[in-house]
């Protein structure tokens, strides 16, 4: 955005406002001698976690205003989320312009760091339903990350606060679904996939809900868009070796792709399409 001035009257510049010393410095490469592509990996990598942030934001408000009923809000919080997803999906195809041959030469200065040891990635995962308590120990030593982890481990998920509010809107939710240990790993639920075809019978009744049904299902469709987007081009860079820090690489990559976040909303897919959902 552009403005007439350079600086307001209290002397604030865009680069002030933007704290754009320390961003812009804070690209370290590690090389020796210098690799010139080197840079795009950290930027890369650097930008992802920026997009992480606005996620992590933008998760934590829509289930704040989910599970105090509002769901027009969070909607418009869940609408953002998608176009960073989209944008974090586009992203791969810059580092995909890195051949192996070019990461081959830097590689090794990345040592024992992954990305698996994002910790925002990981509180994204936490707060779409994939919780894992053994993905705490990933982060032994580091004590900040270790109890904001566990912070999240044990809130519930956005998909626990819209069952929630399922069970609020006089839904059947299974009782277990609704008080149970949330540090766990979901619980797919048959009784469930009955409430969700309930709503998908009758779309104009359920408007909001059936809409937030749909929502969330873009947001795993995108989530897993990223997936396979870092799948390929981790593919395309190291074809079938171990990843840095010892990670599996593609093969790891693979069966998170068999992942879900929200089960009921798939299965139901099936009903309607056997055109067993009932009347």
């Amino acid at each position: 955005m552009t403005h007439d001035v350079t600086h307001d009257s209290s002397g604030m510049s865009y680069g002030d406002y933007l704290d754009l010393d320390t961003l812009l410095d804070a690209q370290h490469t590690r090389a020796v001698p210098p690799q010139h592509d080197e840079l795009l990996f950290i930027i890369q990598h650097q930008t992802s976690e920026l997009w992480f942030k606005l996620v992590i934001h933008e998760l934590r408000s829509a289930r704040e205003l989910i599970a105090a009923d509002q769901l027009a809000p969070a909607l418009k919080r869940l609408a953002r989320v998608k176009h960073i997803q989209a944008t974090l999906s586009q992203q791969w195809t810059v580092l995909a312009t890195l051949t192996p041959s070019e990461y081959a030469q830097f590689r090794r200065f990345l040592a024992t760091s992954s990305g698996f040891q994002s910790l925002q990635y990981r509180i994204v995962e936490f707060m779409l339903g994939n919780k894992n308590p053994d993905m705490v120990k990933v982060f032994e030593g580091r004590t900040n990350a270790i109890a904001e982890l566990e912070r999240e481990l044990h809130e519930p998920s956005l998909y626990d606060v819209f069952l929630q509010l399922l069970a609020r809107r006089g839904l059947p939710v299974p009782p277990e679904l609704l008080d149970r240990d949330w540090s766990r790993p979901y619980p797919a639920s048959e009784e469930l996939v009955d409430v969700i075809a309930s709503i998908y019978r009758k779309p104009d009744e359920y408007w909001d809900i059936y809409e937030t049904c749909e929502e969330l299902v873009d947001l795993e469709d995108n989530f897993q868009l990223w997936r396979f987007r870092h799948l390929k081009t981790v593919e395309r860079i190291i074809g079938m070796g171990r990843g840095t820090g010892g990670s599996a690489g593609v093969p790891f990559l693979r069966r998170a792709l068999e992942q879900t976040f929200f089960p009921e909303l798939y299965a139901v897919r099936g009903r309607i399409a056997e055109g067993t959902i009932g009347s």
